[in-house]
């Protein structure tokens, strides 16, 4: 293995996905034409650092990244050619500087791997003030390539395929009669290979009908997450069926689709209210909310157990350009939520084409999708069209 992480950072109030740092590491090697090369990564807290700083530059106090490359000038090491050295990073630093510059924890400590990786490679911005300027422009060059460069998975285990059946129902009320049915239709979609079923329980009942939800909760073997406003009447029926979790969402009776997530900060105290019924009832709460730092931070305040990032822009972009910022900002949110104790789920409007770059982020548990599923089925079979997105969601 090229790169070795090690990881002697005790977890406080921020989480570290390794995933994330040994992907960045290995892409780095190969924009570098050093996949030959091996380094490793030391996570460590300000203390160590400081120790580390103490012995071996005599200066007090933690720095954000050392490093120490295998060969100093001319000294050879038999057995050593591949060798870059080690980098050091303090990850109490690291986080105190990413939120300085309102980004995540691990956004920062990739930017300390690149800075510690040229150092291996003989960059040093202590030597002149020119060559402080080229290492910047380098770095700043290094992670645009990073972030642009197409995602391979880098994760031991890919999210989980939850189905949302609504657009089943909306066919079967378009007509008011009893076909097709949404039940069935999450049978077959389990027996494909499904690890989750969604519905939304909506307050004009437009789709799902009580009677569903029922049914569903009895017959169900995987999990059934159900989406609802907190709003007494459902809230009550949640209570009573006790889904496996719920997802607090936002509800207009003129929309035809969620149309954003849930403004977490202007309906605080009435969802914190709502979690700790279902807290009660031993039911997971997640809330579905656009990709913005403030509903995360608001979102693990009140005690939500998961978010669900809205992809919908994402999705919806008429550029590659905006694609792109679309995507950076769900990466980002999703590592500010994971590092914030919180579990990542992701959906709204993702298809056949736009699914595999989000189900490759580490740190998204579970993706929720349904119309492109059931529109897909429309041509090729329910259970074909379950079979053809979970070989994209797993990267077959």
């Amino acid at each position: 293995m090229p790169l070795h992480l090690i990881d002697q950072y005790s977890p406080g109030s921020c989480r570290i996905n390794r995933d994330i740092l040994q992907n960045h590491g290995l892409r780095l090697l190969e924009i570098l034409h050093c996949a030959d090369q091996v380094f490793s990564i030391v996570l460590i807290d300000d203390q160590a650092m400081a120790d580390f700083n103490h012995h071996y530059r005599h200066k007090k106090g933690p720095t954000n990244v050392l490093s120490f490359p295998a060969r100093e000038g001319e000294e050879q090491f038999p057995g050593l050619e591949s060798e870059l050295g080690d980098i050091l990073i303090s990850v109490d630093t690291a986080i105190q500087e990413a939120g300085q510059a309102n980004t995540s924890a691990h956004r920062r400590i990739t930017e300390l791997i690149i800075h510690g990786l040229l150092h291996l490679l003989g960059y040093d911005h202590e030597r002149s003030e020119e060559e402080a300027r080229v290492m910047r422009e380098r770095e700043k060059e290094l992670l645009q390539q990073l972030l642009t460069k197409h995602l391979s998975s880098g994760r031991r285990t890919m999210p989980h395929l939850a189905i949302n059946v609504d657009h089943v129902a909306t066919v079967r009320q378009a007509r008011g009669i009893t076909e097709p049915d949404p039940v069935l239709a999450a049978g077959i979609c389990e027996l494909a290979g499904a690890e989750g079923i969604v519905v939304h329980l909506r307050e004009d009942r437009r789709h799902m009908q009580d009677r569903d939800v029922r049914i569903l909760r009895q017959t169900i073997k995987t999990k059934l997450n159900l989406e609802m406003a907190a709003v007494k009447e459902i809230i009550n029926i949640a209570l009573d069926i006790k889904p496996d979790m719920i997802t607090l969402v936002p509800e207009k009776r003129k929309e035809l689709t969620t149309e954003g997530g849930l403004d977490v900060i202007g309906n605080e105290k009435k969802l914190k209210k709502t979690i700790g019924k279902m807290r009660k009832a031993s039911i997971p709460v997640s809330i579905f909310i656009d990709p913005d730092a403030a509903q995360i931070e608001a979102a693990a305040d009140i005690g939500a157990t998961f978010v669900e990032l809205h992809t919908g822009r994402y999705c919806d972009a008429t550029s590659q350009k905006e694609r792109d910022m679309e995507f950076r900002l769900i990466e980002q949110s999703a590592e500010l939520a994971f590092e914030s104790g919180l579990r990542v789920n992701a959906g709204h409007g993702l298809d056949y084409l736009t699914t595999a770059r989000v189900a490759a982020l580490p740190t998204i548990e579970e993706l929720s999708i349904g119309h492109a599923i059931i529109s897909r089925a429309v041509l090729v079979g329910l259970d074909q069209a379950v079979r053809e997105m979970i070989a994209i969601v797993k990267g077959a």
